[in-house]
Formats: C-alpha cells, sequence, structure tokens
C-alpha cells in the first residue's frame, strides 16, 4: 500500500539536525557532563583545538615613539601651521611626532600622502590616514594609534585629539 506523499523538508531532515546537534554538543568543550552518556568504547568525536589568539603586533620601537609623542599631546590647541610645542596643525602633529622618533618624513598633508609608501592591507598603529578637506591645503592627515582609533588635530574648536576612523579617506602611508 502506498502512503500519502511525503512533503519536502519534514522528517528525515529532523533527525540528522537531532544527530548532528548531539554531536556537536558532545564535541564541544564545556560539554564535558554530556559525555559521560556516551557508553564506554563508542567512539567520541574529539573537540577541535581552540585557535591560538591571534598575535598583537608590537610596532617597531620608532614607531612606538611616534604614537607616544603624538598621544602626549592631546589637549593642545590647533593653530594653521604649527608645529609644535605648544600648538599643532594636522601635519605639523604628525611631522614634529615622526621627528620625535629620530624619522624625517615630509611637512604637509599632501607631502605625506604623496612622499611615503602606501599602506597595503592593515592598517598598523603609526600609519598615516589622509582626507580631502576644504581648508586651505585641501587636505587633512591623522596617525593611527589603534584599532579604529586615531590621533589629529583637527581644528580650532578640538585642538589635538583622538577619535574613532572616519570613512572616506583618500589614501593611508606608512613613514
Amino acid at each position: 500500500m502506498i502512503g500519502p506523499p511525503r512533503r519536502p523538508g519534514s522528517g528525515g531532515g529532523l533527525a540528522v539536525l537531532v544527530v548532528v546537534t548531539v554531536l556537536a554538543a558532545l564535541a564541544a568543550p564545556n560539554a564535558k557532563a554530556l559525555r559521560g552518556l556516551v557508553p564506554p568504547g563508542r567512539a567520541v568525536i574529539a573537540a577541535p583545538a581552540k585557535p591560538p589568539a591571534p598575535a598583537i603586533r608590537r610596532p617597531p620601537p620608532r614607531a612606538a615613539r611616534a604614537v607616544a609623542f603624538a598621544l602626549g599631546q592631546r589637549g593642545k590647541p590647533y593653530r594653521w601651521g604649527a608645529e609644535g610645542p605648544g600648538a599643532f596643525d594636522c601635519s605639523g602633529l604628525t611631522w614634529a611626532a615622526w621627528r620625535a622618533a629620530g624619522v624625517a618624513i615630509p611637512r604637509t598633508a599632501a607631502g605625506q600622502l604623496a612622499g611615503l609608501r602606501r599602506v597595503r592591507g592593515r592598517l598598523q598603529p603609526r600609519d598615516l590616514v589622509i582626507y580631502r578637506t576644504n581648508g586651505p591645503s585641501r587636505r587633512h592627515v591623522a596617525m593611527v594609534v589603534g584599532r579604529g582609533r586615531i590621533i589629529e588635530a583637527r581644528n580650532r574648536a578640538t585642538g589635538v585629539l583622538t577619535s574613532g576612523l572616519r570613512p572616506g579617506w583618500l589614501g593611508a602611508v606608512r613613514p
């Protein structure tokens, strides 16, 4: 006798789902209590090894000095054309930070974009991110100081501050 037609997705799929769920629970690192339910002599799926934590790259010593210098300038005022120590403009801050680390870079944001090697891949603390602006130089530069964080001398209202990396930058360079 022929029974009623089976609807797609009913019956067998549920059994497979239950088996996969039980096997996943047995393999989970935190499922030790469930492992005791498996009869002796039965094969148990070994729990996968935990992947190693991603290595946090330490910036090279000069890069670390440049980042530390820039962070030390937080709260100082913005002044167009200023190179420190009392005030900075955007490229004056990045120029002074790298100078404090013993590395010579171009003075202006446009010069830094044109004269330094482009970043390929993930941004690192020390990289310079250049934005298009309406200001006198038409360019703005900020230094990456951490994951998604930059330090910049943005304008007179904010001075030197850390903020989140904004989208829409023209390019990133690495001294």
